[in-house]
């Protein structure tokens, strides 16, 4: 059965060295960078030594605040600096913000005049991608910037509705792009089999372009070897289709028509299955193969309703897939973990959410634990196993801004750096000291 275990009184003193360690930034050996959507391996996972075991009790406390507008997209942190986007309702304009990693202080800005087209326009969807002196971000409506990160110079720009003939998905454009070698990776769908196209990350030009599916979907691409074979894993609405990530070859490609587009949360892979899961056509186990690469339906989901599910049907959050179990978020909150051999429900909770339409957290594994950033702005350290839910502690990280239904919410990704948590709402990026030590 799941469980929740409360955290001891603290007493005044061991509470005070607590905030203590919370408040002074550290910056150790083992300090790792969030440069992207997903951290550095693009898989939601946190890897940093020397990370509290617990929580104190309330709000956290923040090594700095800096104000912020409008968003959905997370930070980016690397090198010292954190890249951020954001809307500004009052000008109509997109921004890209670089701050000082250690201070919060802007470093520099570069806003650009945008019309939003599309629901829920309130601020940028990706990511940036951070790929040494180069930062790469995609605003809602399709804008496209490689930036330096020392000054913020723009050294190349597109727009994929004037350039492509993109038809913008429903919710704008959401896919944070992939660095690989010389290419930078990204959804684009464009016409003539432009749904994924790769660009010299140097110079913006057009090095190929693959699939021919005009509703591009959210979901970002991510790189993945099976038995030795690099495959570029694209999931659009109409299919999971594998590449090679050189040429844009098509190696294999399964049908899954997802319904309004809502390819969301990033394929995950565990040895040679491949997970997905959608809103309301719930989730798709695949077992891919190498010589030749191919990939075959294991087992899917039997409920096409995101009211009536028996597996997991997420809308934005990558669940967790280990040898043996997922964990994910379902359609109405509900924290579930499924059998990866059969897809069967094991347990299900709402300790860590709530019961709600979209009720969305995000899950991050980090050794033997899971921090939960649910969207009332919640940080959660848990433990997920096969036998339940157990809730290690919780504290106060961010006040839930954006309102959708009847409640206030927090739909950005958070970045795990520095042994720290940089967390933002539709007021302010903040960053919250982690380490142990």
């Amino acid at each position: 059965m799941p469980c929740r275990f409360a955290v001891a009184p603290t007493t005044c003193l061991s509470f005070c060295f607590a905030v203590l360690l919370f408040v002074i930034p550290i910056r150790s050996s083992f300090a790792e960078d969030w440069p992207q959507w997903g951290g550095p391996h693009r898989d939601c996972v946190w890897r940093e030594d020397g990370i509290v075991e617990s929580l104190p009790p309330g709000p956290l406390p923040r090594v700095w605040s800096t104000p912020l507008g409008e968003g959905y997209s997370g930070p980016a942190v690397a090198d010292g600096r954190v890249f951020v986007t954001d809307y500004q309702p009052a000008d109509r304009q997109e921004r890209v913000l670089c701050l000082n990693a250690e201070t919060g202080k802007v470093l520099w800005q570069h806003a650009y005049d945008v019309r939003y087209t599309v629901s829920y326009a309130h601020g940028p969807r990706a990511t940036p991608v951070v790929d040494g002196n180069r930062v790469y971000t995609i605003g809602t409506q399709g804008d496209m910037f490689c930036f330096d990160v020392e000054q913020g110079e723009i050294l190349w720009k597109k727009n994929f509705v004037e350039e492509y003939g993109t038809a913008l998905p429903n919710w704008g454009m959401a896919a944070s792009p992939l660095v690989d070698g010389k290419q930078l990776i990204t959804l684009v769908g464009g016409s003539d089999g432009a749904c994924l196209v790769s660009f010299d990350k140097m110079t913006g030009q057009e090095l190929w372009r693959a699939i021919d599916d005009p509703a591009v979907g959210y979901a970002p691409p991510v790189i993945y070897e099976f038995d030795g074979v690099r495959q570029l894993i694209a999931w659009h609405p109409t299919a999971i289709t594998s590449l090679n990530p050189e040429t844009g070859e098509k190696y294999w490609e399964f049908p899954f028509d997802v319904r309004v587009g809502l390819t969301v949360p990033t394929p995950k892979r565990q040895g040679n299955r491949l997970f997905v899961t959608a809103f309301y056509n719930g989730p798709r186990m695949l077992e891919v193969s190498s010589d030749p690469p191919a990939a075959k339906l294991l087992w899917q989901g039997n409920s096409d309703s995101e009211k009536k599910t028996d597996g997991l049907h997420s809308i934005m959050p990558t669940p967790i897939f280990t040898e043996s179990h997922i964990y994910g978020v379902c359609s109405f909150g509900q924290l579930r973990c499924l059998d990866a051999e059969q897809g069967d429900r094991v347990w299900e909770t709402f300790e860590a959410t709530g019961e709600d339409r979209w009720w969305n957290a995000f899950l991050i594994p980090h050794k033997d634990r899971v921090f939960i950033c649910n969207e009332q702005g919640e940080l959660i350290i848990a433990r997920l196993t096969p036998e339940g839910y157990e809730e290690l502690s919780r504290a106060e990280l961010l006040e839930p801004t954006r309102k959708v239904r009847r409640r206030l919410t927090i739909w950005s990704h958070p970045a795990f750096a520095m042994q720290s948590v940089f967390a933002r709402n539709d007021k302010e990026i903040v960053r919250v000291n982690l380490a142990a030590e």
